[in-house]
């Protein structure tokens, strides 16, 4: 069960809500392709996600009118139907002994509910451990929010996609990856596959360890035949809690892979061996 958080400001001032958030009805469903979007901003005047996610918005949301809102405005609008909103919320799992807290991107429907938790959730992407500076996952935001449209859009199409593990609905698009080439940080390695020598001792096909600025400057230009690696881990000194590993389409935004583990001696932070030998089957 996941526990989410609605962050109030760069002080870390939540609302503690609690419960696995309810995937919308076919009548929530409609109600969604019938509202407005308001992407609830953050307090702080100089959060570079600000910034960000207006930009990725605005040249991206086309499925419903959109507005940006405060957290305050949000309090009041969450409970009105006519409504649906992108926010960035806090969340953490029960299995997680560290009690990690995960920033999520969340798509969800307005409705009259006491809890956010309560809300349904068209769609939930991770984007980085809690704590970290905006800047870590900001530059993603304009691939990550296309992807979270095109889903929504695939739901409003064909409703039975509102499974609980939906993301992973996405695996069915691996064999595209053989055509494309990856483009992974050092940094989102595990250290068994730090190297491309390790690395095509396992996975065949094309993959790039490359900079930061290598895939910013692949996704604004939306390189073809490209997916990028969206690591997200706990940072610094912890060893343990949940690493989420997605593969975006650079041109597309479409997700050709999704997985998560928890991590163990065995399995440390970074994209796996195990992942690799997926991609590769």
């Amino acid at each position: 069960m996941r526990t989410l958080f609605l962050t109030f400001s760069l002080l870390f001032v939540t609302l503690l809500l609690t419960g696995q958030a309810p995937f919308p009805s076919n009548d929530e469903i409609n109600q969604f392709n019938a509202s407005k979007t308001c992407v609830v901003l953050e307090d702080d005047p100089f959060s570079s996600y600000n910034s960000y996610i207006k930009d990725a918005v605005n040249a991206c949301w086309k499925i419903t009118p959109f507005e940006f809102i405060t957290v305050k405005d949000f309090n009041v609008r969450r409970l009105n139907p006519a409504y649906s909103f992108l926010v960035l919320t806090q969340t953490n799992f029960d299995k997680d002994k560290s009690h990690g807290l995960y920033n999520f991107l969340n798509l969800l429907q307005g409705k009259n509910v006491n809890k956010l938790a309560e809300m349904p959730e068209i769609c939930a992407v991770p984007l980085s451990f809690a704590g970290v500076n905006d800047l870590v996952y900001s530059w993603k935001l304009g691939g990550i929010v296309s992807f979270m449209q095109k889903h929504a859009q695939k739901i409003l199409e064909d409703p039975s996609l509102t499974l609980r593990k939906y993301l992973k609905y996405y695996n069915k698009n691996i064999p595209g990856i053989k055509n494309k080439t990856i483009l992974v940080e050092q940094e989102d390695l595990s250290p068994e596959i730090s190297t491309i020598d390790r690395i095509k001792a396992i996975y065949t096909s094309k993959i790039e360890i490359v900079t930061d600025e290598e895939i910013i400057k692949a996704i604004e230009n939306k390189t073809s035949e490209t997916v990028i690696l969206h690591m997200v881990g706990p940072m610094g000194d912890r060893y343990s809690g949940y690493c989420f590993i997605m593969l975006i389409g650079a041109d597309d935004s479409e997700l050709y892979y999704y997985n998560l583990h928890m991590i163990d001696k065995a399995n440390p932070n970074g994209l796996l061996p195990d992942d690799l030998k997926r991609l590769e089957r």
